[in-house]
Formats: structure tokens, sequence, C-alpha cells
């Protein structure tokens, strides 16, 4: 688990948003409501809030510092 600073990574936030999984899941509008990644995939969904807590994206505090 990460605790501190993500390191960024160009190449996974393009690929990301290119992905062909996301582009037919969208699309489609088969996506699930906000909120209930638990009922998909509940391991996984704990996973993230845990790490979403412990960890932090070094361009939001950039953000919040030159706003």
């Amino acid at each position: 688990m990460k605790f501190g600073i993500r390191t960024p990574s160009l190449k996974k936030r393009i690929s990301a948003r290119t992905s062909i999984k996301r582009q037919v899941v969208h699309r489609l509008g088969i996506k699930m409501p906000r909120g209930y990644g638990f009922l998909r995939n509940p391991k996984k969904a704990v996973y993230n809030k845990v790490y979403n807590h412990t960890s932090f994206d070094i361009f939001k505090l950039l953000r919040k510092l030159f706003k």
C-alpha cells in the first residue's frame, strides 16, 4: 500500500483515457452509478478507498498551492 505522494505516470494517464474497454462501456451506457463499485468488485473497492485516503496526487497539491 502506498503512503504519501503518488508518482505520476504519463503513459498510464493516456492509456486510461483511450482504452477500448472505457470507450465501449461509456458509449453503450452500461456504467454503474457512482458509489456502487462495491457491488461490482468489493475487494477492489475497499483497496481503492484506503489507497485514496493514504496517498495524494502531486498535481492536485500544486493546483491548490497556485490557486
